[in-house]
């Protein structure tokens, strides 16, 4: 058994880019590997900002023997009536490399089997670590001098080792060998890798720390540490240590200080320049106020550490200063009063400004606050959405994007406008992306929803709908934005209604409005499945509720979730075999008409009837009330009356008036049956 190292030396990677790679570069190094019939015990996967590498450790010294087993001539063409082979199973061996008397009669067939001993490990690798190579794919790649081959970033030495022996790697110019580069600064020269399982531990000896976790987990311990140094605690996000992670190949962090002026600012104010623009983690008092210090990591040693604090004081400082400027000239005018200049900030091509746009919103806000019934302040949604956009044109968003929103929930606050209508204001936007925070006030619900519901529609009404590969809108986000919100806040709708409202504000003429709707329609579906999918509710069960409609965006997941429960429940697999039977004989043949009762020629036919409609007024409370557990098992005394009811009728009667009160009557106990789900889509076991 041995160790097998990979490494591929780079000019600095994109950070976002390096999760990506890392988790490739390991499925690529095991599936080459397996492709290979090369036995290994693991693949652990390395990177830093300038190489990334595998080490697959138990590899094992030759591939595995392998028998081949290839398909021949029929046996009346290999062989003549006396036994004998024939041209053709002489051809066939011959061609295969193996003796005619050797070959294997199966299945009406001869086939040549081989037996192939595995090669020696060492003598395939240089194939399958190229191979590795050139299969990588990144979001971006580039091509340097005059080289045919591209990759994300030139790429400058390779180690490629099985123990201690080089593998022969070339491309672009760049040949394998036993020999990395350290740290840029503090050890700025060629290192030799004695073995592969020396990898870890020599690149540490030269101040870089490949062990992605540890690095990580280095990172977080030093900032906390720090911080509790410093009087504080530092606000560490996930995202942004996983930036900084793959920034750095020796962290190192530093505690810097701004003055006490800037703290007037909103805290947004201060904290989006240091985290998204600088990339330093703020700290905040053990009351929660936010502390004039700041924590950022440092790519390499102590060495000269205050001459590299006072360097990433002086670069927040001069951000820190325009945010001041771009305040303070904001705070000349109102929010308000910063909303006439939306009339010159374009929406979309043809669909007018962002002035038109907020106007819309508040009709659509006015339309969802009556269709939902939520507990809101009306008046506090309508003035949230008038003033949802100003923020656009102030100096502040203008500067820092991230801000759009925040900076208008700021504004709004200094003038008074009021808490709900700021946290509207601020929650618009929400979520910004996937597994972000959503709205936590209904009125930045409605606003939200009716946001990101103009979006979708007006862009469907240009005809610029997602396609397969390209969605420049981030439509699919904003749908899925959607639907966290209303399933989160329990928010119910008539989404074919509020779909109309939102395309009657627009100003554009479409030639088919019910098309365009079914469009949207299917949109949101087709996201709604992908979330359930991704939930882990069974395939069948999702396709059974989105059959069954999906007007009610937020009903959607209580549905699901109350046919997963009724699966459970001992009485669902008879009931729905029974319903089964009721969509197979009446899902080509519906007849939508009021049951006769006069033309019941059995007892059978009368006790469905009664049976049916028994149930429903019991249940139409529990409908209205969504109650829908319940009303799945309600529906469970249906069973026997329709297996008695297909036990003693032909349905499909000569006489044409008693068939169709026949098929009445099975589109009534359909209708009954699948208010939750379409059952007929379940596949039971």
């Amino acid at each position: 058994m041995a160790n097998l190292l990979y490494e591929i030396g780079t000019e600095e990677m994109p950070a976002q880019y390096m999760p990506g790679i890392l988790k490739e570069y390991k499925e690529l190094a095991a599936k080459k590997l397996e492709e290979a019939r090369i036995p290994f015990k693991e693949v652990n996967v390395y990177g830093t900002p300038r190489r990334m590498a595998f080490v697959a450790s138990g590899v094992a010294d030759k591939q595995e023997d392998s028998t081949v087993e290839s398909k021949g001539p029929s046996v009346k063409i290999a062989f003549d009536k006396d036994g004998n082979a024939t041209r053709a199973a002489q051809g066939f061996a011959r061609g295969q490399g193996v003796d005619v008397k050797d070959l294997v009669q199966k299945d009406g067939y001869v086939y040549a089997i081989k037996h192939l001993a595995g090669k020696q490990t060492e003598e395939l690798l240089p194939a399958i670590l190229d191979d590795i190579l050139h299969s990588l794919t990144f979001p971006k790649t580039m091509r340097w001098a005059d080289y045919d081959f591209g990759f994300v970033r030139p790429f400058r030495w390779m180690v490629a080792l099985l123990d201690d022996k080089v593998i022969p790697v070339e491309a672009n110019d760049v040949k394998s060998g036993n020999q990395a580069r350290g740290h840029r600064f503090l050890s700025n020269h060629l290192i030799t890798i004695p073995d592969a399982a020396s990898y870890v531990k020599t690149l540490e000896d030269n101040f870089v720390m490949v062990d992605v976790d540890k690095r990580r987990a280095t990172i977080k311990k030093q900032i906390e540490e720090l911080a509790a140094a410093e009087g504080g605690k530092a606000a560490i996000s996930p995202d942004l240590l996983e930036e900084v992670t793959f920034l750095v190949e020796w962290p190192t962090a530093l505690c810097g200080h701004i003055d006490d002026k800037y703290l007037r600012l909103p805290d947004c104010a201060i904290i989006t320049p240091m985290r998204d623009h600088q990339r330093y983690f703020p700290m905040f008092d053990k009351d929660g106020k936010l502390m004039p210090k700041f924590i950022t990591v440092r790519n390499g040693g102590k060495e000269h550490l205050d001459i590299v604090t006072h360097g990433n004081e002086r670069v927040l400082r001069a951000r820190l200063d325009d945010a001041v400027f771009f305040f303070d000239n904001d705070r000349k005018k109102s929010l308000a009063q910063h909303r006439e200049a939306l009339h010159e900030v374009a929406f979309q091509h043809g669909l007018g400004n962002m002035y038109d746009k907020t106007e819309r919103l508040q009709k659509l806000c006015d339309a969802l606050v009556k269709a939902t019934g939520l507990d809101v302040d009306a008046k506090a949604v309508d003035r949230a959405a008038l003033l949802s956009k100003a923020d656009l044109v102030t100096g502040m968003v203008t500067e820092f994007t991230e801000l759009q929103g925040t900076m208008g929930k700021e504004y709004a606050l200094l003038d008074n406008e009021g808490e709900k209508v700021a946290q509207a204001i601020g929650e618009q936007y929400m979520p910004r992306f996937a597994g972000d925070e959503l709205p936590k006030s209904n009125e930045g619900r409605i606003l939200a929803v009716a946001d990101k519901l103009d979006n979708i529609v007006a862009t469907f009404s240009r005809g610029q709908a997602p396609t397969g590969s390209q969605d420049p809108y981030a439509l699919r986000r904003q749908a899925l934005g959607i639907l966290n919100i209303v399933a989160d806040g329990s928010m119910h709708f008539p989404l074919r209604d509020v779909l109309a409202e939102t395309l009657k504000n627009l100003p554009v003429e479409v030639e088919n409005e019910a098309k365009l709707l079914d469009e949207v329609e299917d949109f949101f579906a087709q996201r709604a499945k992908n979330m359930l999918l991704d939930q882990g509710v069974r395939y069948d069960v999702v396709d059974a509720v989105l059959g069954a409609g999906v007007d009610d965006l937020a009903e959607i997941f209580d549905r699901a979730a109350a046919l997963t429960r009724y699966l459970e429940s001992d009485n669902a697999a008879d009931s729905i075999q029974a319903f089964t039977r009721v969509e197979n004989i009446s899902k080509n043949n519906v007849v939508e008409a009021p049951v006769d009762v006069a033309l019941f020629q059995d007892d059978a036919e009368k006790d469905l009837f009664e049976a049916v409609e028994k149930v429903a007024g019991e249940t139409a409370a529990l409908a209205k009330e969504r109650k829908f557990a319940d009303l799945l098992a309600a529906n469970d005394v249906l069973a026997a009356p329709v297996n008695a009811f297909f036990d003693a009728v032909m349905v499909m009667d000569k006489d044409e008036k008693v068939k169709n009160n026949r098929l009445a009557l099975l589109n009534q106990v359909k209708k009954q049956v699948n208010q939750v789900a379409d059952l007929s889509q379940l596949v039971m076991k």
